[in-house]
Parts: structure tokens; sequence; C-alpha cells
């Protein structure tokens, strides 16, 4: 039986050979020469979450239709919906995209322009790419954008400066931080669930420690308005182990650890702690028939292509599990 905490389910749209481990062999002014799978890797998933069973209060709607990639014409289902954080390389050069994963319902959210490391970034560099990244978007579909993740969770405590240009910006939630150790990413003092970021010119509260995390305050995911000061931090979720931060809540984590691992890390932040989720995942980790690169590290090698055949059917097996919706929703910005 479901826990009646609704989760945030968020999906990092971006194809195969953009990942940051990649950026040394796959330049971004060579992209367009690579075998394109977003669209059917894409579809793939908005499949699997039309098909996935509804919270059994949502009511059922009329029959209405749709036609998928291959031309069928199938029932809409009300299915699961997601956050989509989406490139503007790919809002650019593939727009109906964006507009079918906003039709199903989704939420069409920010991922960078063309996956660029933010603290690799000036200021000037990253306020261009999320106004750019932004008003790409937000032309597709007609509606509004006010959610960002980085690439690669690269907001770390170098580059907090960030969040006050996104709030500068208009976007009104992140998901950027991720509360644990890593050689590329991460803030392990940061808390490990959805908090208040003050904007005041240094991304926090003066300067970068612990205790500045220590005195954010924690949002609770009810209806209504962050203060005009502030943005929203959804962290990526952890399970707390042995005083250490454990990552378990989807992209190469999911794929590593077994089913029934990440069920149990994930249910114990639901259960135990009466705390709602973020699971995220890409595009390309459901497509074990994806080009593999060469020319690559064995550290990147094993955190790219590791058990990309049993993605999918871990993710149905999330579905059913767990309840989910998009990101704004599970904040209150809905």
């Amino acid at each position: 039986m479901r826990n009646p905490i609704t989760n945030a389910l968020t999906i990092d749209l971006e194809d195969y050979y953009m990942v940051s481990a990649f950026e040394s062999v796959a330049k971004r002014e060579d992209w367009h020469g690579y075998e394109s799978r977003i669209e059917r890797n894409t579809h793939r998933i908005l499949e699997l979450l039309a098909e996935a069973e509804p919270p059994s209060s949502q009511p059922k709607p009329p029959n209405s239709k749709f036609e998928p990639a291959d031309g069928s014409t199938r029932r809409l289902l009300p299915g699961v919906k997601a956050t989509f954080f989406c490139l503007g390389w790919i809002g650019e050069r593939y727009p109906h995209l964006i507009r079918e994963i906003d039709r199903r319902g989704h939420e069409i959210a920010c991922h960078s322009y063309d996956h660029q490391l933010v603290y690799r970034m000036t200021p000037a560099q990253f306020r261009e790419d999320v106004r750019v990244s932004k008003r790409i978007l937000e032309d597709a579909t007609g509606k509004e954008v006010i959610g960002y993740r980085a690439p690669s969770y690269s907001v770390t405590k170098k580059s907090l400066w960030a969040l006050d240009i996104l709030g500068e910006e208009g976007y009104r939630y992140d998901s950027s931080i991720f509360p644990i150790h890593h050689d590329r990413y991460g803030i392990p003092t940061a808390p490990r669930f959805p908090f208040l970021v003050k904007l005041d010119g240094n991304g926090g509260y003066g300067t970068h420690g612990t205790a500045d995390f220590e005195r954010m305050p924690l949002w609770k995911p009810e209806p209504g308005e962050p203060p005009d000061d502030c943005i929203v931090e959804y962290p990526i979720s952890t399970v707390k182990l042995m005083g250490l931060n454990i990552p378990i809540s989807g992209g190469g984590y999911m794929r590593l650890f077994p089913y029934g691992v990440t069920r149990q890390g994930l249910a114990k932040i639901n259960s135990t702690e009466n705390k709602p989720f973020v699971f995220y995942m890409h595009p390309w980790e459901i497509d074990p028939e994806q080009p593999r690169m060469n020319r690559l590290s064995v550290l990147s090698k094993f955190r790219h292509y590791i058990n990309l055949d049993g993605t999918a059917d871990k993710l149905k097996r999330l579905l059913n599990d767990f309840k989910f919706s998009a990101m704004k929703d599970v904040i209150g910005l809905g």
C-alpha cells in the first residue's frame, strides 16, 4: 500500500552524449553530429508515466486521445505527473517535444542551456544562460518556468551566488544542491529537506559554512508563496546512515543498487521521517542500446553504463510503490 505522502518525480531532459562526464570527448560544437535519441527515449518515459496506476483518490478523465510517436492512437490515462528539467539547447531544436511534455500535464523547468557546470561560469555567463533558457522553454509552451536544476548539481559552496541570480531572473525554486560528499558536486552540510535561501547577494546568509545552512529555515510543502527575498531549495534526497548522507534517490544510484535497497531507503524517508523525497533520472537511462562513447575513463564508463537494461523495470516498480507528482505541486507552488 502506498504511503500517502506525495513525492517529486523529476526527469533531467538531456541526451546520452550531453552528460558532464563526456564533455572531453563530446564537444558541444559537435553535438549536432551525434545520433539523437532524445525523442524516442522521452516518449518511452511519457508512455511509462501515462500507463502508471494513478492514486485511487484521483478521478479518471474522459476518454481523451493522443497520438504517440508511432502514429497509433491510445487512451490518455491519468498516469503520474513529473517535472522535466529541460535543456534550452533541446528546447530550441525540439520545441514540439517540450510542447508534448507540457500537453501531457507535466511541469517544464530549466536545466540550463547546454549543460555547462555552474561553478565554471561567471555570474554574468550564468545569468545569460538561465535567462535565455527560460525564454526558450516559455516560448515553447506559453507557460512560466519557475524551477531550475543545475547540470551535475553544480551549485556548490563556491557557486551559491547562482541562487541569487535565479531569484532575480524569476525562478521560485531550485533543485541543484546534493547534500553529499562527491568528487564533482555536493554540499554535505546542507539540509536534507526543502529549505528557504535568503537572496542577499551572497547566495545565503553571508559566508558559506555549516552554520549558515543551520540558519536556513525549512520549507513546509504546503500551498503558499515563499517570501519575496527567498527562493525554495529542494535538495536531492538522501538517507541518513551512521551519520552520513547516503544518495538513494535516482540516476546512477538507482541503477547501481538493487531495487529493494532503493525502495527501502525511499520508504524510510516517507514513513520514518514523514517527508517527501525527490527522485530523478534521465531519458538515456532507459536506453541500453545507446551508442557507446570512446576514450572514457573507467569510472565514467562504469557510472554511465551500469545496469541500463534494468532501469525501465525499476521505474515501473517505483511508480507502483510510491505516490508522485510534479515538483512545483509537492513544494506547494502550483
